[in-house]
């Protein structure tokens, strides 16, 4: 395979000055100073500033004007233009070349180059996180709604429900039953995969971990993770609830992985460290009501519809004559296949499994990177099977149905909200594309689509900037924070005691997790 391409500049796009660049974002001290505190009030909400009182609702952060007026009868179909396969946000792989050559023959999507900060599994540790923290069912799509009407029915932690449930007691279905301690887990013919029905319906706590072979192998692994806790903590004698001992110990060491693993390779390290060493300023609810916001969900974290792949090698020897697997990450040829040719979720073959050296850097030269952060997106995210989406109805557009959540939730723009937080606003100039669609987006953009664009300018695809970096590092910095059940606030001088592959304790990776629950190359001989 070709090796990645090499590391994404931060500095201005090309054709422009550094000078021209910083005063097109407004750079300068004043444009860099935070919002004074005293003026907070006035663009944050109650609720954000501390008065939450219903976790399990949706919320907002900031007190904006929306990007738009939703009454005009063009938006909706501009925002359907600007999301149309085809359109200005589809990457257009030459999907033709079939998914064996896009993976290692990067070259042929000039407008979805790689992110060689990034492996491509962080991607779907992404999406792990974002189903064990947000989930709405219920809210209508581009129908304008109040979030404190629409239930989140994740539990805004990072506890783990989307794997655990409401624990052995409550939900035995999820759980083995001659070893309720330990979760039940079966095989697709050779190695682990989720319980499933006689449908091949999955049996977790999440049905969303079932969208695709990575996400639902990540699910398996995490139960595989699990079992094995329970067996060490009773080869080291421990006593009472080995259950409760053994979810802490997993919670923990995935939390460690959130803040000092996946947010740094988001955001940056220096802005994990800004708002550890500083405070949240913005996301400040008080503890035990803390929420998720649209900001949040409907926007800014889906910054990784634009990491994926077209296609991925799922594993080095999964075919039955021995050579790998490869499979775009939906493929509509798919549809109706036992073993579907892609890697949708929901079935069950020998071949369905997750290699997972080229998703993670094991250092044997076999992961690959991810895709850049920008306002590309790869082709086959334009026609999703209707069993990725949780409300199984069109748009089967990603880009179209993010655009269209921004009208649910009365979304402010990206410019606004930058002005609002006191950081570098992106002007018209950077939104050319945007001039055909009107409705005055260039200089009143989607959140969403503002977000992906600050990443491509500001830092060149490597990670989030600005608006989105914020938002992202309050939210996820402020719900580990915020939960009494952490480390962070339990025992904040914590660190892991899981051995790590090299030996030792005291840092944790996701490559160590894997090792640890056995679904590693070396575990496998694979």
């Amino acid at each position: 395979m070709t090796k990645p391409l090499s590391g994404p500049s931060s500095g201005p796009p090309s054709g422009m000055t550094r000078r021209g660049f910083l005063t097109g974002v407004g750079a300068g001290a004043a444009a860099l100073t935070l919002t004074p505190a005293e003026a907070l009030a006035k663009v944050v909400t109650v609720r954000a500033g501390g008065l939450a009182t219903s976790p399990d609702r949706f919320g907002r952060v900031f007190n904006l004007a929306p990007f738009a007026d939703f009454n005009a009868p063009s938006l909706r179909p501009a925002l359907m233009e600007m999301g149309r396969p085809g359109g200005l946000v589809d990457a257009r792989d030459p999907l033709q070349e079939g998914p064996i050559r896009l993976i290692t023959n990067p070259e042929l999507s000039p407008n979805n180059l790689d992110n060689a900060a990034h492996t491509a599994g962080v991607t779907f540790f992404g999406q792990f996180v974002d189903h064990d923290m947000t989930f709405d069912e219920a809210s209508p799509l581009g129908v304008p709604t109040a979030p404190e009407q629409s239930a989140n029915t994740r539990t805004p932690a990072f506890d783990l429900d989307s794997v655990y449930g409401r624990g052995p007691a409550a939900d035995p279905q999820f759980y083995d039953p001659a070893d309720t301690a330990k979760f039940r887990l079966e095989s697709g013919g050779r190695f682990e995969d989720v319980p499933r029905r006689s449908n091949r319906t999955a049996i977790i706590a999440d049905p969303r971990n079932d969208e695709n072979l990575i996400i639902s192998g990540m699910h398996a692994a995490f139960l595989r993770f699990h079992n094995r806790v329970v067996d060490h903590l009773r080869a080291s004698g421990q006593q009472g609830n080995v259950f409760e001992a053994a979810r802490q110990q997993v919670r923990w060491h995935y939390q460690w992985l959130v803040l000092r693993e996946f947010l740094p390779l988001i955001i940056g390290q220096s802005a994990v460290n800004d708002i550890l060493t500083n405070g949240r300023r913005f996301y400040r609810p008080a503890a035990g009501q803390q929420f998720m916001p649209v900001e949040f969900q409907g926007a800014a974290y889906r910054f990784g519809h634009s990491m994926v792949r077209p296609s991925y090698r799922a594993n080095l020897a999964g075919n039955p004559d021995g050579t790998p697997f490869f499979g775009f990450i939906f493929d509509p040829a798919g549809q109706g296949q036992s073993d579907p040719v892609d890697l949708r979720g929901g079935a069950r073959a020998p071949r369905r499994f997750i290699g997972w050296q080229t998703f993670f850097d094991f250092g044997d030269g076999e992961v690959r990177p991810n895709k850049r952060i920008d306002t590309k997106l790869s082709t086959p995210l334009f026609n999703l099977p209707l069993s990725a989406i949780p409300s199984a109805d069109p748009p089967t557009s990603l880009a179209q149905r993010n655009l269209l959540r921004h009208i649910t939730w009365s979304m402010p723009s990206g410019q606004n909200l930058a002005r609002a937080i006191g950081v570098p606003a992106l002007e018209a100039q950077h939104f050319p594309e945007l001039q055909a669609i009107g409705h005055g987006l260039p200089s009143s953009t989607p959140l969403w689509y503002y977000v992906l664009k600050e990443a491509e300018v500001l830092a060149g695809g490597a990670r989030m900037a600005g608006v989105g970096a914020r938002i992202v590092g309050e939210v996820f910095i402020g719900l580990l924070q915020l939960d009494p059940s952490s480390f962070l606030a339990t025992n904040p001088s914590w660190r892991p005691t899981l051995p790590r592959r090299s030996g030792g304790t005291g840092d944790f990776r996701m490559v160590d997790l894997l090792t640890f629950a056995r679904v590693d190359p070396a575990s496998r001989g694979q």
